[in-house]
């Protein structure tokens, strides 16, 4: 069980980080709303932008999802199941959360997920044939959730 002082050492953590996001996302929204287009830019250059805000927007995509984690943690931190895995439910170490404090996984749980996802990434490499003999399927290998 965190102490109070834990508690709130872990929240400001968290709070720190929701900030950094907000403002990272507003960073990014105010530069793509300002973005002056060059006029007369051949197809190499309109490309290179391309690539440059698909990534932007691969990022922006993550950040959500982050942002979403750290919600998800705060509420957890409000009733009192921080400290708790949710895999097995045994605690979650305090220098743990403070260190990765949106982890849902104890570290003994983390380190089978992390194996089992190495296992379906293996398999995915190789591959296998399908039920008539054809293609080869490689399987998408799995994200961390932590």
């Amino acid at each position: 069980m965190l102490t109070e002082s834990e508690k709130a050492q872990i929240r400001e953590v968290l709070e720190g980080a929701k900030k950094r996001l907000a403002r990272t996302g507003q960073d990014a929204l105010s530069y793509s709303m300002n973005h002056e287009r060059n006029i007369g830019r051949d197809s190499i250059d309109e490309s290179m932008e391309e690539e440059i805000f698909s990534t932007e927007m691969r990022l922006h995509d993550r950040e959500k999802y982050l942002f979403g984690k750290i919600d998800k943690q705060l509420a957890r931190l409000d009733d009192g199941s921080i400290d708790t895995c949710e895999s097995c439910g045994e605690v979650i170490s305090f220098k743990r959360l403070l260190a990765r404090p949106v982890t849902t996984l104890c570290i003994d749980c983390k380190e089978q997920h992390e194996r089992e996802e190495a296992a379906v990434e293996q398999t995915g490499r190789g591959g296998s044939l399908d039920a008539s003999g054809g293609e080869e399927m490689g399987g998408a290998g799995a994200t961390s959730e932590d």
